[in-house]
C-alpha cells in the first residue's frame, strides 16, 4: 500500500502555489506510505541547459563540488540541482563521477528536479521546502514497502529518461522478464525495484518513438501485475491503472488545475475542489494532460 499524488496546473496564476499544494497531499498520504516520500517539480528552465538533481550522504559539500566541476549548483539538504549547458553534460558527468564518486544523479531534464529521502512524507517535503517550490505540474509518492528494503534508492519517483518519471502504486508480476529485455536493448535499471523497470519500459519505448500515450497502451500488453501508475513528463503528466483496477484512485479537474490522489481526502484540501468534476480514472484507460497540447 503506497500513495500517490500528482497536479498539472491549467492556470498560470496557480503556479507558485504548486509545492505547497503538492506538500499538503502527500501530508494527507501519509499513513499508506511511512517509510519514504519523494516527488518530481517540473519548474522553470534556462533554453540550452540541463538541470541534474544530485543526492549525495548528509554533510555533502555541493558548493565545492560544483565550484570544482565550474556549473551552479542549488542545495538542497541532501540533494543538489546542477545546472550545466547541455552541450557539456556528458562533461559534467564524467567530472562528477571523478571527484565526487558517491554522488548518484537521480533526475536530469531540462525542467525536472526530483528529491526523496527515507522518513516520514511531510518531514521529507520540509527537508527539501517543497513548499516554496514553484512550477507547472508535479508528482509525488509515500512508499509503503513490502518486496525490498527501506532505502532512500528504493524511494519514489524513479527517472529512466530525459524530464520523466514514474510513482507506483502495485506490483508487477513480470519485471524480470522485462528487466531482462530492458539490458537486451541497451537500457539499464538500477534497483531491484520493480517500479524502476516500468519507467525504463516507458523510456525504451519513448526512446523507440511512441509518445507517452502509445508507451502506456503498450505497457498494458507488456506489463503483468496490479499498478496504478502517474508518469511525469516536460510538458506534462499521464495516469494509467491495469485493467483490473484493484488500486485506488480518484481525480479532480476544475478551471485551474486537474489533480490526482489514491485518495479522495488527498484531494480535500485543494482550491475550488467543492465545485470540481471529480471522477474515478477508469481501468486500462490512458489519461493525459499535456501543456504542449
Amino acid at each position: 500500500m503506497c500513495g500517490i499524488v500528482g497536479l498539472f496546473l491549467k492556470d498560470p496564476k496557480l503556479e507558485p502555489e504548486l509545492g505547497a499544494m503538492l506538500a499538503q497531499m502527500l501530508d494527507v498520504m501519509c499513513d499508506r506510505g511511512p517509510d519514504s516520500a519523494g516527488f518530481a517539480v517540473y519548474g522553470a528552465g534556462a533554453p540550452g541547459f540541463v538541470k541534474l538533481t544530485l543526492r549525495g550522504p548528509a554533510g555533502t559539500d555541493f558548493a565545492k563540488i560544483g565550484a570544482e566541476i565550474g556549473h551552479l549548483v542549488t542545495p538542497r539538504d541532501t540533494h543538489a540541482v546542477l545546472s550545466v549547458p547541455a552541450a557539456e553534460e556528458m562533461a559534467a558527468r564524467t567530472a562528477l563521477a571523478r571527484i565526487a564518486p558517491d554522488i548518484r544523479v537521480v533526475g536530469a531534464g531540462s525542467r525536472m528536479e526530483l528529491y526523496k529521502e527515507v522518513g516520514l512524507p511531510a518531514d521529507v517535503a520540509r527537508r527539501f521546502k517543497l513548499d516554496a517550490m514553484s512550477g507547472t505540474h508535479a508528482i509525488g509518492h509515500t512508499r509503503m514497502a513490502t518486496e525490498s528494503a527501506v532505502t532512500t534508492d528504493g524511494a519514489h519517483p524513479f527517472s529512466t529518461g530525459p524530464d520523466q518519471c514514474l510513482v507506483h502504486n502495485g506490483s508487477l508480476s513480470n519485471h524480470a522478464g522485462v528487466r531482462r529485455r530492458l539490458a537486451r536493448e541497451g537500457v539499464s535499471v538500477d534497483t531491484e525495484n520493480d517500479s524502476e523497470v516500468a519507467a525504463a519500459y516507458l523510456t525504451y519505448r519513448m526512446r523507440s518513438g511512441d509518445s507517452l500515450g502509445e508507451a502506456l497502451t503498450h505497457s498494458l500488453d507488456d506489463l503483468d501485475g496490479f499498478y496504478t501508475f502517474v508518469v511525469g513528463t516536460e510538458s506534462g503528466f499521464g495516469v494509467l491503472r491495469d485493467p483490473i483496477a484493484c488500486k485506488p484512485a480518484v481525480m479532480a479537474e476544475t478551471d485551474g488545475y486537474v489533480a490526482f490522489g489514491s485518495e479522495y481526502r488527498a484531494l480535500a484540501g485543494l482550491p475550488g475542489i467543492d465545485t470540481a468534476r471529480v471522477f474515478e480514472p477508469e481501468p486500462a484507460k490512458v489519461y493525459f494532460w499535456d501543456r504542449a497540447a
